[in-house]
């Protein structure tokens, strides 16, 4: 690689709840030790504060013990974002305390602050003389989780939800409709703007869209997406869906709509609990897989990969990832069976989306059509 690029590789959500933390990342270091700037969405709470909030869904899960935030070390993590709809579920304290102990670990924290102000700010990381900064937010917000002008929370990009008839027929299922909250947007309008004049490049975090069921999109993302480009965004990296999702060229700059999974667990479902969340949500359930029981895609994932000058991005690819038994990302090769299902299974995801996949050595090159 050229003395004057960067390489930035991103990674979608990572929080897992079981024990020992250290054998996770052993299939996936060699990859993310070649790069230069390594980034991560924090799906967890890592704390002993806080009070579990009555908004919250049930379940105590979201919160772990601080030691279990070895994984991102382990990982070599840059930068991370606990922009997550999870991150004020034990209220303000158990958030601000996550967000001390990264920084702490030598982590740079976006995406969630004391106030709006400081939720809103970038990370800068510059290397080689190419300086990237960062931005996180999420539009999965539950009442009282943004963070505010005196308060703590989470950097907001919310969505209202309306719905229109599809027919003149009582009964017929309706059209959701999604539109993104004004405010959030030219917030982060006004942020990219802004980070766009002390870096070269500006990647944005997006913890977003619908979880679970397979390839679908709400319609505020596009729209965020082409809002977030006009204003000097580079690249988007997305999560939440705990499942692959389109990759689309726009603006001629690559949206990852969903990175996956990277290293995640959840307390395993009954068999009743499976059938319920399968017929919700549209999926098909992988028993051998009891602690991932997001669906049977959930194990499929990708890295983000992107070569950034003082010019701005020169290439964006991605590496197909497949999460084993044992839950740890494997980046797979080329030459591998599985390599070739992951690449069928972006086209299939990334259908009626801008895109063209080529494949050169172990990755994928995102180009437009």
């Amino acid at each position: 690689m050229a003395k004057d690029t960067v390489v930035l590789l991103g990674c979608g959500d990572v929080g897992p709840i079981h024990e020992p933390m250290a054998p996770y990342s052993e299939l996936a270091r060699p990859a993310l030790e070649a790069a230069d700037i390594r980034f991560a969405q924090v799906e967890r709470v890592y704390s002993e504060k806080g009070n579990h909030q009555v908004q919250a869904e049930d379940g105590g899960h979201s919160r772990v013990k601080p030691h279990m935030a070895s994984v991102f070390s382990d990982c070599g993590f840059d930068v991370v974002s606990l922009a997550s709809n999870h991150g004020m579920d034990w209220g303000p304290d158990a958030l601000l305390d996550s967000m001390e102990l990264f920084q702490k670990k030598g982590m740079q924290t976006v995406g969630a602050g004391r106030n709006l102000k400081e939720a809103r700010q970038p990370a800068i990381v510059e290397r080689n003389g190419v300086r990237i900064a960062i931005l996180g937010y999420c539009s999965v917000l539950r009442d009282g989780y943004g963070a505010g002008l005196n308060k703590a929370g989470i950097a907001p990009l919310r969505a209202r939800t309306y719905y229109e008839p599809m027919e003149y027929q009582a009964g017929v299922p309706s059209k959701t409709v999604t539109v993104p909250y004004q405010e959030d947007l030219e917030g982060m309008i006004e942020d990219i703007a802004s980070a766009k004049k002390s870096a070269h490049s500006v990647v944005v975090s997006l913890h977003w869209g619908v979880h679970f069921i397979p390839r679908l999109i709400a319609d505020y993302q596009p729209i965020v997406a082409e809002a977030a480009f006009k204003a000097g965004a580079d690249l988007i990296l997305g999560h939440h869906a705990h499942a692959p999702k389109a990759i689309e060229v726009r603006s001629g700059k690559v949206c990852f709509y969903s990175l996956s999974n990277f290293i995640m667990s959840a307390p395993p479902r009954t068999p009743e609990q499976a059938a319920a969340f399968a017929r919700r949500y549209g999926v098909d359930m992988d028993p051998e897989y009891p602690h991932l029981w997001y669906g049977s895609d959930a194990k499929r994932s990708l890295i983000a990969k992107s070569i950034f000058s003082r010019q701005g991005v020169q290439e964006v690819s991605f590496l197909p990832v497949l999460i084993d038994k044992k839950l740890r990302p494997e980046v797979l090769r080329s030459a591998d069976q599985r390599f070739s299902d992951a690449l069928k299974h972006m086209e299939w995801v990334s259908e009626g989306f801008n895109h063209k996949f080529t494949v050169e050595g172990d990755e994928v090159v995102i180009t437009g059509t």
